[in-house]
């Protein structure tokens, strides 16, 4: 049977001329529609990630998880790109940060992978999960006395609200004293910002952490990690911060931000709870869109393209949770059957407590600000045109302008399962924090752990 070829709708750069271009403007405003044209490709399809950066991008979600948890054929180790390796990547090229080689769990294969992310699962695991949702209560709360008195009753919730709570909330995990709490914030911030420099910045106030944990270990991450059995460098434990972070906290903050909105969007349904607004926001608006580059250690045949060994595939987590022959049946799956967290060997290893993180983050937020409203409707809001992450660029609401009381809980609109709603007490400081209290003049979180001492 002959079909025309229609041309119209067809996104730029598309194979009639040039891969599809997974960046830029009409890609960030139109993700789906890429989508949609990429599968009629087959499961996967060469894209430009890049400027002169070839991927090959899996859109399927029978595909993806294929490849997931198919380790002996599909690695990790980018040191083996092909591209890169014979000088046709671009120096300067914005893939480079995302895909290059480093030495932690995400770039890892085999023995090397099992001995770093054991120490990683090991030492998430005695997170207290009280505690952990107190501390986000906590972070929610200083977050949310900065805005609310805000005569005008208007805040932006991105950079106000979802984007510093994770990075206080982290913070906090590690361990940090407050001045070098505020530079791991400034870096990796910086980091996703593009800031020059950003990545030094990140790199010294970590390697002045775990210096400190080695003279004064605390009840802490970092020095789980440090004391974990399988006995990781300094250099090793840096780089799983590294990971730790820039794994966390720009994903929790595009799930924050995308669950607050459905839930005051013109659709959302009264009376489900937040937990269904953070699961819809993984299934239909995966925070980490494109990523997870593997290389395959022999040519594969994907659905009739063959792809040669060490040339990259990229998960499209984002068009394997929306594929039309998954989406026909996801009634029948599990609400946790989505690649918003990866899948197999790699799978994130703090699946679990971003969750909660993210739920507890906006339910503290309704149960604060009862009446807030989004100040434009959740068709209007506009992403950011970026390949590797779904996120909002911004997030306008309105409210009534209020101190926010911290030793009671205003009646809110948020329904969930799990049981703390009142706000946390002051949390219990590690001897290193304690001892550097500087005033809070400082940065983010010298003022945030000001503030929970009162002052």
């Amino acid at each position: 049977m002959q079909h025309s070829f229609d041309t119209q709708g067809i996104p730029p750069g598309c194979p009639a001329h040039g891969n599809v271009q997974l960046y830029g403007p009409e890609f960030g405003a139109d993700p789906e529609g890429h989508y949609a044209h990429l599968r009629a490709s087959g499961p996967s399809a060469p894209v430009d990630i890049a400027p002169d950066v070839e991927v090959e991008l899996v859109t399927s979600y029978d595909a993806a998880l294929h490849i997931l948890q198919n380790p002996a054929s599909f690695v990790r180790d980018s040191r083996r790109w092909n591209a890169l390796n014979e000088g046709r990547v671009p120096a300067d090229s914005p893939a480079l940060p995302m895909m290059g080689y480093r030495p932690n769990a995400l770039f890892s294969d085999g023995a090397s992978h099992a001995r770093l992310r054991q120490a990683v699962t090991d030492s998430l695991s005695t997170v207290n999960e009280l505690q952990l949702v107190r501390q986000t209560q906590q972070s929610a709360d200083y977050l949310i006395s900065r805005f609310s008195t805000d005569t005008r009753g208007q805040a932006e919730l991105m950079a106000d609200y979802a984007q510093p709570l994770p990075l206080l909330v982290f913070s906090d995990l590690f361990g940090c004293p407050p001045e070098v709490g505020d530079r791991v914030i400034v870096g990796i911030s910086g980091i996703f910002d593009g800031t020059p420099g950003a990545d030094e910045v990140l790199g010294g106030a970590l390697a002045e952490l775990i210096a400190l944990k080695r003279r004064r270990p605390g009840a802490d991450l970092t020095t789980r990690l440090m004391e974990h059995p399988a006995r990781l460098s300094d250099e090793e434990v840096l780089h799983q911060l590294v990971t730790l972070l820039s794994g966390g906290t720009a994903p929790l903050t595009a799930t924050i931000g995308t669950s607050s909105a459905l839930y005051l969007g013109e659709e959302w349904q009264t009376g489900l709870p937040v937990e269904d607004a953070v699961s819809q926001a993984l299934w239909n608006y995966a925070p980490i869109a494109n990523y997870a580059a593997h290389y395959p250690t022999h040519d594969v045949d994907l659905g009739g393209r063959t792809v040669r060994a060490n040339d990259p595939i990229l998960i499209s987590f984002a068009a394997a949770n929306t594929d039309p022959r998954l989406t026909q049946h996801r009634e029948q799956l599990s609400a946790k059957a989505h690649l918003a967290f990866g899948a197999g060997p790699h799978a994130c290893p703090a699946k679990d407590p971003a969750f909660m993180i993210a739920a507890t983050a906006v339910e503290s937020l309704l149960n604060r600000l009862p009446d807030i409203e989004m100040r434009v409707s959740f068709k209007a809001l506009n992403w950011a045109p970026t390949p590797w992450s779904r996120t909002l660029m911004t997030l306008p609401v309105r409210f009534t302008p209020r101190t926010v009381a911290l030793d009671g809980v205003e009646p809110g609109r948020a329904q969930s399962a799990r049981a703390p709603q009142s706000p946390a007490p002051t949390a219990q400081r590690s001897s290193s924090q304690q001892a550097s209290a500087p005033s809070h003049k400082g940065g983010l979180f010298s003022r945030f752990l000001a503030w929970t001492r009162g002052e």
